[in-house]
């Protein structure tokens, strides 16, 4: 996959949270491009023979396991990470679960569910919802950042001012990413990699599924950021746009509540129309439905839209 990496970093070579205490996985210069073999979120818990009884199971201790830490010589507090994403090996799997008591709609939908995933990994055509629709794919790593500052282990499951788990759909082939340093080193690690997700993963998963990914880390000196930040290479719906989209809204003065409306209208929207169960409807549109604040100026009201791409259906 990658002729010119100067390192690979095995599956084996993995961590659960955020620690700045644990040992690099590998010593790296800036510069260096690395080969990182990424576990799906699970941790291999789930797999393509699954049943929702592995979801209930799930052991929260192993889940988004990341791939490192790697040392980049040179980096220190203040710096930032110059995270150039160069390509993405998919393995052809994945899943999409409701998990109880996690997600946007939680108390709406308490009981597991599992959609599972297949799809030709080198012509990444869309995956096969059933037999109604089709996801568009567009691999990316959920979670990609460096070590917090303050000492302990800390859950990986949030994100954090020097990166994690964004679930950033557009960290994608092409983009360009740059992570706060907090630690001498940085501490860089990567993992949680989507084959598909709409921006919210509003069910808490998106088209969960292990791959391989390329990546190349340097270092811009006292750069000083607050917050990641990122550059893509060009649009980023182009998978999504062709035949337009159903939206529907959500609006008053939480925007939280507001999102939770828009997509529970969603959900609504495509029983009506095709038939599903409200969880499968759920599960589909976290994985290509987007989330959009549409206005934040006209208070006391603030309004959510979601948007769900037409061409998963024809």
């Amino acid at each position: 996959m990658c002729q010119a990496c100067n390192y690979t970093i095995h599956h084996a070579q993995h961590h659960f949270g955020w620690d700045n205490s644990i040992a690099p996985a590998e010593r790296v210069t800036p510069g260096s491009t690395i080969l990182f073999h990424c576990h799906d979120s699970s941790a291999g818990q789930l797999g393509p023979s699954s049943t929702v009884q592995d979801v209930v199971d799930l052991d929260f201790g192993k889940i988004n396991p990341v791939s490192g830490p790697i040392y980049i010589e040179g980096a220190e507090p203040g710096d930032s990470v110059k995270v150039s994403i160069e390509s993405f090996a998919p393995s052809g799997w994945g899943w999409t679960a409701n998990i109880p008591g996690f997600g946007l709609l939680a108390d709406q939908f308490t009981d597991a569910a599992l959609t599972l995933w297949k799809y030709d990994p080198s012509s990444l055509a869309p995956a096969l919802w059933g037999d109604q629709g089709k996801v568009p794919l567009k691999p990316f790593c959920g979670t990609i950042g460096n070590a917090l500052a303050e000492a302990g282990l800390h859950s990986i499951v949030p994100p954090r001012r020097v990166g994690g788990n964004l679930d950033i759909r557009d960290l994608a082939a092409g983009t360009t990413l740059y992570l706060p340093v907090e630690v001498a080193g940085a501490l860089f690690s990567v993992g949680d990699t989507h084959a598909a997700q709409g921006d919210g993963e509003v069910c808490g998963t998106a088209i969960e599924s292990p791959m391989d990914v390329v990546l190349t880390l340097d270092l811009v000196k006292g750069e000083n950021l607050k917050t990641p930040r990122f550059t893509t290479p060009g649009p980023v719906t182009n998978h999504l746009d062709a035949k337009g989209y159903e939206a529907t809204t959500g609006m008053g003065p939480d925007l939280m509540q507001a999102a939770r409306d828009a997509v529970s209208a969603m959900v609504d929207l495509l029983c009506k129309q095709r038939g599903m169960s409200a969880v499968d409807a759920y599960m589909l549109v976290s994985t290509c439905g987007d989330l959009r604040i549409s206005e934040i100026v006209d208070m006391p009201n603030w309004v959510v839209s979601f948007y769900f791409p037409r061409c998963v259906f024809e």
